[in-house]
């Protein structure tokens, strides 16, 4: 690199729908390696914090709400949690030079106010927090259809319309579920509309009538294209009679919980 005073910062963020953005805290836009790194006024970084150590790394990044980048409905749908971020500095004299990396993980909590948005980032130590030994239960820890619990997803997992019910998180389908409750703990991804690339969780299913979990952040349309996925509730009497699959059960049904301390002849 040239010198400090032609240093730029630039964040490179990959959302999980598959969109990626460029921005740069210089003031004109940067073209790096097929990406377009836009000028963004007034976001900045706070003060980065790394050690060696196994602290997790710490970073906020803040910046402006504009209609063609970072918009608050989309913030506030989800787009962006969980996004990939890359933070890292270049020459803006010479773009294509080797960058210097600063910083790299996910966004975590994001708040909006006055038109700016405040964002989280997540270092790679911070994956060391989470737990890394299961928690015995009743209940199934394996998701339908993953490799633990290697359920056949075909003919499990449709692609149909629905539109709108008469209630707040309701839709119907244009076609009934395969038996009661098929689609209950399930997932409708959102394939078309304004909620396109989003997914929603599914309470329960009757017929064509599907009750997700919440409402999706935008209002839907009729006919509105989805993906609808078949759910399960985790419960060993469900695996053994609907999927008949108990061999690969993820859970510890008949193991006494904390109550069998309670316990006492001829309760």
């Amino acid at each position: 690199m040239s010198g400090a005073s032609t240093l730029a910062l630039c964040w490179r963020l990959d959302r999980r729908d598959g969109v990626t953005l460029g921005f740069t805290a210089h003031d004109r836009d940067i073209a790096r390696d097929g990406l377009v790194y836009r000028a963004a006024p007034g976001m900045l970084p706070s003060a980065i914090t790394r050690s060696d150590g196994f602290a997790a790394d710490t970073l906020d990044v803040s910046g402006a709400l504009t209609a063609d980048a970072i918009r608050e409905e989309d913030l506030r749908a989800g787009r962006w949690d969980g996004a990939r971020v890359r933070l890292f500095a270049v020459d803006w004299a010479d773009p294509q030079a080797p960058a210097v990396f600063l910083t790299r993980g996910e966004l975590g909590d994001i708040s909006t106010a006055d038109g700016a948005f405040t964002a989280e980032l997540r270092g790679a130590v911070a994956a060391l927090e989470r737990p890394v030994v299961e928690m015995t239960a009743p209940d199934c820890r394996a998701d339908l259809g993953d490799r633990r619990c290697r359920v056949n997803m075909a003919g499990r997992v449709r692609v149909l319309r629905v539109s709108p019910g008469d209630e707040a998180g309701l839709v119907e389908a244009e076609a009934a579920g395969p038996e009661d409750n098929a689609y209950g703990y399930g997932r409708l991804r959102w394939l078309d509309g304004a909620n396109s690339g989003l997914a929603s969780a599914i309470l329960r299913s009757a017929g064509a009538e599907i009750w997700l979990r919440e409402p999706p952040p935008f209002p839907v349309e009729a006919d509105t294209l989805v993906e609808l996925t078949e759910g399960c509730d985790r419960l060993f009497a469900t695996c053994c009679d609907r999927f008949a699959n108990a061999a690969n059960f993820r859970g510890e049904p008949y193991l006494p919980g904390n109550d069998l301390l309670t316990r006492y002849p001829g309760a």
